[in-house]
């Protein structure tokens, strides 16, 4: 009797003008019984009453330049049915549909775009025509992300997905240069409805349509990959068309009995990531209108973004739910930045220690990892195990963010996620409020808050004179990022545990248009951070104050060492000669602010985190791979070091720089097999027309390429290494560089 009740209350509440929140309070995922299953579609896609637009607007002519290959598909999946005795009529209802939707949208037909077979589980319902087609056109609108297309930005955001909670799968994907469009197209393009038995995607759409949430299809695609890790790690040396076979049919295991759990998991990883990425991106993947978010941002990005407006709402949240997102802050920028202003419960790590002092660095980093453990067992506000790093949100410091954050993503850290515009965003959203926010804040130092004067040539206090690169892309990237951040509606971990996990779409629309709405949300959220200042100095007061000579001061031993003074590169190298006719290319210690604009170029072709598949001369990479002892050994070396190529989004790979008569050569280890490596650069001495180096990382090498234009010089392009003693490459090259001329 009690089985039968909720079948009772759900044909009365669809007999009445129900709502999906109706059906959801009633359902809570049982499986629908098939004479109750098109209402309750109809309500959830809000289709119940639309009216039967082929019969209005088709008009019965089928004179798409595709015509023919539609036909072909239709016939093609109408057989897959098994329904003899009507499939004439059911190819003519299907072509009709899917001609008709081509011509009300404008769109082009193609074999592999999913429609047919998101067609397939509705041709099964044996609906009218009218019904189907409604249904089928709000999937599309509602459910199925734009841009389902090779490194579209839908794939994109999934890597950042995997990446965050499977770092370690993620990377053995990443190296086979296998990327989710490779095996994930046609789960997104269908909704599993192209690998899925019929009866498990029936049962899926089911539980799908009650959520309301378009980003439930990533996190279910999560979870096949995640409950085949094992399975996939094993097949680390198989070859890629092995692996991604397999990855494609992954979904076909799934059975009627599993879908329960399938989309509970997926409600549970959801609850577990960030939800600032979904209102970001809601407009990109879903939204009707196009969006001012540049799919670049997300294709570049080195790890999971998260908006100011979450972070600052998620330190207030008093007694969350255990399950959600709980962040612990950790601030990379310099020590004099941080001393002039930071949030209170952020824990300070100086990204600048990863080249300086490397053993402090990793002794900070052990600090934090205490820090953040005893934070977690105090339970305290500050305390979680989602790592959010924050920068500067300028492009030279934040390099060395980068360089910490992809440290942690190569040691696997699980919820790694980096802060949308770093402190220049905390800075803004606070606004005339930062006072009471943020500690030790100085407004005579604080580079933020002397932002014009410095875009302008001024200093602070005498510090950071020209040091300050204002790059207007990422600034009006954060500044949009940030500002969508404040005007969103409630989007905090306890917002999303509605309904076991998954958010309703409407959640992440922006509410607040008005100005009063959102100093209102500021100010409450404000009085609730404002209590957050001693939770971390209660909690893990023993451990900073240990590190804190280590953090704050990480060059005060060293500056009284002769490492200032070291020269590794002098324009007398050159014994006073000109360098084909152009002024003085060779310098140490001068990395000009004017070479951002190349540093931030390159940073588009370096932010993959998989090997680059082309030489730097732009001949292919085979995948022969060289024994490094004989190649070291070859009767054109004249000499090699062992260095680190650095790529501009932090990531280091062990290299041997080679010096030959002619050429600049680096040879990668492999991963697996550190005697064996590829060559990935190949540079004519010719092309070198710069040699610089950091003032504060004498052994930071970059050397960049060009060709000279009357007086001035070209710079095409430019590669960075760590070279321990770099004074002996340096010159070496730079006595090579002047025979060639």
């Amino acid at each position: 009797m009690e089985d039968s009740l909720w079948l009772i209350e759900l044909e009365s509440a669809l007999q009445d003008d129900c709502t999906v929140d109706d059906i959801y309070a009633i359902c809570h995922g049982k499986a629908l019984p098939e004479a109750l299953r098109l209402d309750v579609w109809q309500v959830c896609l809000g289709v119940r009453n639309k009216m039967d637009q082929l019969s209005q607007h088709f008009n019965d002519i089928y004179d798409l330049p595709f015509q023919a290959q539609l036909h072909a598909k239709c016939e093609e999946i109408v057989g897959q049915i098994g329904n003899d005795e009507d499939k004439v009529s059911v190819v003519c209802d299907l072509e009709s549909m899917l001609t008709f939707y081509c011509k009300n949208r404008n769109l082009i037909y193609e074999s592999n775009n999913g429609w047919v077979e998101l067609m397939l589980p509705l041709l099964s319902l044996k609906l009218i025509r009218s019904d189907t087609y409604n249904l089928f056109e709000s999937i599309r609108d509602t459910y199925i992300p734009k841009g389902c297309t090779k490194n579209g930005t839908v794939f994109n955001v999934f890597r950042l997905l995997l990446l965050y909670h499977d770092p370690e799968l993620c990377t053995i994907l990443d190296t086979k240069r296998i990327t989710p469009d490779c095996y994930a197209m046609a789960w997104f393009q269908s909704l599993f409805a192209s690998t899925c038995t019929l009866p498990v995607v029936l049962s899926m759409w089911d539980l799908y349509f009650q959520q309301s949430d378009p980003f439930l299809i990533f996190f279910l695609s999560l979870i096949v990959l995640i409950n085949q890790r094992d399975q996939i790690l094993a097949m680390k040396s198989c070859t890629k068309e092995e692996l991604i076979s397999f990855l494609v049919n992954m979904p076909c295991s799934i059975e009627s009995d599993d879908v329960l759990d399938f989309c509970t998991l997926a409600q549970y990883y959801s609850v577990k990531t960030p939800a600032s990425f979904k209102r970001d991106l809601l407009q990109v993947l879903f939204g009707a209108q196009s969006s001012t978010t540049e799919p670049s941002v997300v294709s570049q990005a080195l790890c999971l973004p998260v908006s100011v407006q979450e972070l600052i709402e998620n330190a207030s949240i008093q007694n969350p739910h255990p399950e959600a997102v709980r962040f612990f802050l950790v601030d990379c920028r310099p020590a004099e930045q941080y001393n002039s202003g930071h949030l209170s419960t952020a824990f300070h790590l100086d990204s600048n220690l990863m080249l300086q002092e490397p053993e402090a660095f990793q002794t900070a980093v052990q600090g934090l990892l205490r820090s953040q453990r005893n934070a977690i067992d105090a339970n305290s506000n500050a305390g979680g195990e989602h790592l959010c790093f924050l920068g500067s949100g300028r492009l030279e410091e934040d390099q060395y963010t980068h360089m910490v954050v992809a440290s942690f993503l190569q040691k696997g850290t699980k919820y790694v996620s980096l802060l949308t515009g770093g402190y220049e965003a905390i800075h803004d959203y606070f606004g005339d409020s930062m006072v009471d926010c943020l500690e030790d804040h100085d407004p005579l130092k604080c580079l933020q808050c002397n932002r014009e004067q410095l875009r302008y040539g001024g200093g602070v206090s005498g510090k950071g004179k020209g040091s300050i690169n204002n790059n207007n892309t990422s600034s009006s990237i954060n500044k949009r990022a940030s500002n969508s951040g404040v005007d969103s509606g409630n989007s905090s971990a306890t917002n999303s545990l509605k309904r076991g996990g998954a958010q309703k779409g409407g959640n992440y629309a922006n509410n607040n248009d008005s100005t009063g709405g959102q100093a209102g949300d500021r100010k409450s959220t404000i009085d609730l951070f404002s209590k957050l200042s001693l939770a971390m100095k209660t909690k893990s007061a023993e451990v900073r104050e240990k590190l804190i000579d280590y953090i704050s001061m990480p060059t005060g031993a060293a500056s009284g060492q002769g490492g200032q003074t070291e020269k590794h590169v002098s324009r007398n190298d050159r014994n006073g000669k000109r360098y084909r006719n152009v002024p003085p290319v060779f310098s140490i210690g001068e990395d000009h602010d004017d070479d951002d604009e190349l540093n931030s170029a390159a940073s588009e072709s370096s932010a993959s985190t998989v090997p680059r598949n082309r030489l730097q001369d732009g001949s292919d990479v085979t995948d022969d791979v060289v024994s490094i002892q004989a190649f070291l050994k070859g009767p054109d070396v004249i000499r090699h070091f062992k260095c680190q190529e650095v790529h501009l989004n932090g990531y280091m790979y062990d290299s041997y720089l080679l010096v030959t008569a002619t050429h600049l050569l680096v040879l990668r280890e492999l991963e697996k097999r550190k005697d064996r490596a590829r060559i990935i650069v190949r540079r004519p001495l010719q092309s070198i027309v710069k040699i610089t180096a950091k003032k504060r990382h004498r052994d930071l090498i970059t050397f960049k390429y060009g060709y000279p234009e009357e007086e001035n010089l070209v710079v095409t392009d430019m590669d960075r290494f760590l070279i321990p003693n770099a004074s002996e490459a340096t010159e070496l090259i730079s006595r090579h560089i002047i025979k060639q001329t």
